[in-house]
């Protein structure tokens, strides 16, 4: 091997040796720091997105309807020995805003807004019948319109009658639940069934 080959091989080496350094500085990713003005940036949309989920959260919770048992817009337990015997007087929950009529095809709970106008109408015992006090629209004891310039049956609210052999609920048309060995009674006034329109009933 000659001095020349020794010497030429001898700078290889130390070529090799100073790039390795600076191959291995190329190959690394050089990471900038976050910049005040960035920081702000983030911190910033940050809280915008924590003040828009606490809003929207607000919102929905006011928004939806909470209503306790016994309250109107809520359900109402009616005790079955405190159900008026078939053909007797309807009897009223002025809180829970409705009438409860025992009719020969079951019970009712019938709104106690005319849906003439929205008056209150009463029970008048000497004709057997609702009558409204605003403009004389009349309804049989299962809210079904006889005269008057209401424009259609009564409203009723959904009845849910439990017994031991299981559960009936009102129908679609809000028609008399039967209530024989009921062992509780339910009207859930937040379920409003729209009375029938004269000469649909």
């Amino acid at each position: 091997m000659t001095t020349q080959t020794i010497a030429k091989g001898k700078a290889a080496v130390q070529t090799r040796e100073a790039s390795a350094p600076t191959a291995a500085a190329s190959s690394e990713v050089a990471v900038k720091p976050i910049n005040r003005r960035e920081f702000l940036y983030y911190i910033w949309g940050a809280s915008i997105a924590v003040f828009l989920a606490q809003t929207t959260g607000a919102i929905i919770w006011f928004a939806l309807p909470r209503f306790r048992e016994g309250e109107y817009g809520g359900i109402f337990v009616v005790d079955p020995a405190t159900v008026p015997a078939v053909g007797a007087s309807p009897v009223a929950n002025p809180t829970g805003k409705y009438w409860l009529s025992h009719t020969p095809n079951g019970l009712v709970a019938l709104n106690m807004v005319c849906t003439h106008l929205g008056c209150l109408f009463k029970w008048v015992e000497v004709n057997r019948r609702f009558e409204c006090p605003c403009h004389g629209s009349k309804f049989g004891e299962d809210g079904r319109y006889i005269e008057g310039p209401a424009p259609r049956n009564l409203d009723r609210f959904a009845v849910r009658v439990t017994t031991p052999t299981g559960v009936i609920e009102s129908d679609a048309n809000g028609s008399p639940v039967k209530i024989d060995g009921a062992v509780r009674i339910e009207i859930n006034t937040g379920k409003k069934i729209k009375g029938a329109s004269i000469g649909q009933a």
